[in-house]
């Protein structure tokens, strides 16, 4: 954390260290300290890290970062991304993205009213930031409404995202992440039909499809040449660490009753774990059956995400 807090300072957030400079890295930063904040407790969360998430949210909200930018009127955020891959649907052929993301991203703005909320229950109580947190505050509650008016469409599911007028109708998984945060500006009844549709269109054993077979250009299978794999990279194939959203979201909507149904679950993983790299899981899974590993053997996001499932539920179990 501290190494990330230099990079934003520069400007640069990841540039130097991965060769990489996606946008919603600060988000996810903030995300992962939340989670880390459940093992250690908030208030030792509050102490190790109350500063680096004051700065985060105060870099963002500053204009800090060359390609997040806060709308005045709602306090969203949007991110240019016509021309280069600015989330982790990166996959590019040549220099330009695969899957084209511009303007106000799903899980972008989710993630960033989840860290408003978080940065406000991280310092709550603490002087020191209390005109910051009022800020933050502010913001959150500022863009709760226009989240829900400008992503939730008649269907009951979320546009991936949107650009001005233009509203991207596929069927992704990003929708998971926005309703499997702590914080997030749907309400049950909302999160509940966006599980539905993720349950119907997305979820398989090993993970959550990065789009529904009923959309245009499903590619269900990383293989062929580099160009046809960059293509169905995030076209069809599923991930494993977006189950760790879906089973966040499945305990929000249905309570202790989902514990049993995510246990079951999650046993696909375990006969993967006895192929390819032993005791590990590969980067990515066909979207139809018999839902191939592909790509790395070993993928150290699926990993930890499914392993924070299972802690997640073994701590309700308890």
């Amino acid at each position: 954390l501290k190494a990330l807090l230099n990079f934003v300072r520069s400007g640069h957030i990841s540039e130097r260290i991965h060769g990489i400079d996606l946008p919603d890295i600060p988000l996810w930063a903030i995300w992962a300290i939340q989670q880390y904040a459940k093992t250690i407790g908030l208030a030792e969360a509050a102490n190790l890290y109350s500063d680096a998430v004051a700065e985060l949210l105060d870099y963002i909200l500053s204009g800090g970062h060359p390609n997040l930018f806060v709308d005045t009127e709602n306090g969203m955020l949007d991110t240019d991304g016509h021309d280069k891959a600015v989330s982790w649907m990166n996959s590019t052929i040549g220099d330009a993205p695969v899957v084209r993301r511009t303007g106000k991203l799903v899980e972008f703005n989710a993630l960033w009213y989840n860290a408003l909320m978080f940065g406000a229950a991280l310092t709550e109580g603490d002087q020191a930031y209390a005109e910051r947190r009022q800020k933050w505050i502010e913001t959150a509650d500022k863009m709760k409404q226009p989240f829900v008016n400008t992503f939730l469409n008649e269907s009951g599911y979320l546009y991936d995202y949107v650009d001005g007028s233009f509203a991207e109708p596929t069927v992704r998984p990003n929708m998971a992440i926005a309703i499997g945060l702590d914080y997030s500006p749907l309400d049950r009844r909302q999160r509940k039909g966006v599980l539905d549709f993720v349950t119907r269109e997305l979820l398989t054993p090993k993970g959550l499809r990065t789009l529904s077979p009923k959309s245009y250009g499903y590619r269900p299978s990383y293989v062929g040449s580099p160009d046809e794999r960059d293509f169905a990279m995030h076209n069809g194939p599923a991930r494993p660490w977006l189950i760790g959203f879906y089973a966040d979201a499945y305990i929000r909507v249905f309570g202790m009753s989902g514990v049993g149904y995510l246990d079951r679950m999650l046993i696909g993983f375990e006969d993967e774990m006895t192929q390819g790299c032993i005791g590990s899981l590969s980067q990515l899974y066909d979207g139809n059956p018999p839902y191939t590993g592909r790509g790395a053997v070993s993928h150290a996001t699926n990993v930890a995400e499914v392993l924070r499932t299972y802690r997640t539920l073994k701590r309700l179990e308890q």
